[in-house]
């Protein structure tokens, strides 16, 4: 057969590539409306400097009487509270932007796949969120009345916001992170990597490497360390659980034991 008898590998493929990609354009221009709705909104209430005022709450709430925190950069007032701003519309349009990733995805998965990420994407979102109300609305309090409470008295304590902002985000994204522990250990025993029997043995490990983890992310002070340890090794415990049940209820039809 000639070269040109012979018949295109990739006919009938351009189409189907190019709805995809048609598709993808279409759910990612949703997802800018999205966030720019969201942004807007906050925009006119509570405002930029309203959602800053609200993050900076448990620091200035530890701080004496009379002292306010300050903005050693002369943009600061104005591009501190918009990048606040637009993190929260992130956080609030989250869920619509994980639809339409799952929306988009979900049509080329098998049923027990469906059942496998939709839990998972789900579940890591809510434990993202939850770990960043954990530090705000516990932790925060705690560990800036611990800092104030050694300071000199000589010493006005005056925070710089781009500082604050700076701190406040990389504790989210710790405490955030941590709390996916559950996530972690039910992919693990999902793929196969380890065993339900390993991860029990590993339970004494895991306590050390959890104090190591917070030593390493929190500030260095006894209270962050142990509010971030302490639930890591509670939710480490909380995977193993329920990893036995994920396994079984995500695994494919015709798989065996």
């Amino acid at each position: 057969m000639s070269q040109e008898e012979k018949p295109d590998e990739l006919a009938g493929t351009e189409a189907p590539f190019v709805s995809h990609l048609i598709e993808l354009r279409d759910r990612l221009v949703r997802v800018v409306i999205a966030l720019a709705v969201v942004f807007i909104g906050l925009s006119i209430y509570p405002t930029p400097a309203g959602l800053y005022d609200l993050l900076a709450q448990p620091m200035v709430a530890t701080l004496p009487s009379g002292a306010t925190m300050i903005a050693t950069n002369v943009i600061s007032p104005f591009m501190v509270p918009l990048k606040i701003t637009l993190l929260a519309a992130f956080l609030l349009a989250l869920p619509y932007v994980l639809y339409q990733v799952w929306a988009f995805v979900a049509p080329g998965l098998y049923a027990h796949e469906k059942r496998l990420v939709l839990p998972l994407v789900v579940s890591s979102t809510v434990l993202f969120l939850i770990g960043v109300a954990f530090c705000y609305f516990f932790v925060f309090g705690k560990v800036f009345a611990f800092i104030q409470g050694f300071a000199p008295k000589s010493i006005t304590a005056a925070p710089d916001i781009e500082a604050y902002l700076g701190f406040a985000m990389s504790m989210f994204i710790a405490f955030g992170a941590a709390f996916e522990v559950p996530v972690v250990v039910v992919v693990l025993v999902r793929m196969g990597i380890v065993t339900l029997e390993k991860l029990r043995e590993f339970r004494g490990y895991f306590v050390v490497l959890a104090f190591i983890i917070a030593a390493v992310l929190t500030p260095p002070d006894v209270v962050s360390q142990l509010a971030l340890a302490i639930p890591m090794v509670l939710l480490y415990e909380l995977g193993i659980f329920c990893a036995k049940y994920f396994v079984r209820y995500t695994k494919a039809p015709d798989s065996e034991d």
